[in-house]
């Protein structure tokens, strides 16, 4: 059997970030589950502030057609979340509006989201870890774009102490919930091949 193809996405820029720091740790650990993995930074792929006139005068942006491309050559997609202010990055945001609205040859509204598996994680420097992010993520994910949302989710609290050396995770409990949530996407990315 093929192996799924996931791809795994961080929703910061920040210098140091540690939702990259998780995102390439779900990356090393999909690799494990024997997924295919694509991991990509938002940085390649620049888009201006998400205004439905400008899409209108000229079409979808160039970068915005690319991450739905990316999305829909995978059948899953993992976010790395971190949490500003109860909700989720700006940059995160942004790139979900365009991804939802970018269309080419008549696709339906909501294509890159539709009909893959998405997981969720955030690590944040606060004790709950990014929780209230993740609720606002997948709100944006499952009623705004009628993605679906795995139920399992990882929210690493105190994210500065929270990885060892070698990028892991510190925490038994933390570590195994998160492979846990990664190979519950593959299992059921591989069941939707």
């Amino acid at each position: 059997m093929a192996a799924p193809k996931i791809l795994v996405i961080p929703g910061s820029l920040r210098s140091g970030s540690f939702n990259a720091r998780l995102a390439a740790l779900a990356a090393k650990e999909l690799t494990l589950l024997d997924a295919e993995v694509t991991r990509i930074s938002l940085e390649d792929f620049p888009l201006p502030l998400y205004d439905p006139d400008d899409e209108m005068r000229g079409g979808p942006h160039g970068n915005a057609v690319r991450l739905k491309q990316l999305f829909t050559a995978h059948q899953g997609v993992f976010i790395a979340s971190p949490e500003y202010n109860g909700s989720v990055s700006p940059l995160l945001k942004n790139t979900i509006d365009w991804v939802s609205q970018a269309r080419e040859r008549g696709d339906p509204p909501y294509a890159a989201f539709r009909h893959r598996i998405f997981a969720i994680a955030s690590a944040s420097t606060e004790f709950a870890g990014g929780q209230a992010g993740l609720m606002a993520l997948r709100q944006i994910l499952t009623l705004g774009c009628g993605a679906l949302v795995l139920p399992e989710q990882v929210a690493v609290p105190h994210a500065a102490q929270a990885f060892d050396e070698m990028g892991n995770l510190s925490s038994i409990g933390l570590a195994a919930a998160l492979r846990s949530e990664l190979a519950r996407m593959v299992e059921i990315t591989r069941d939707m091949m």
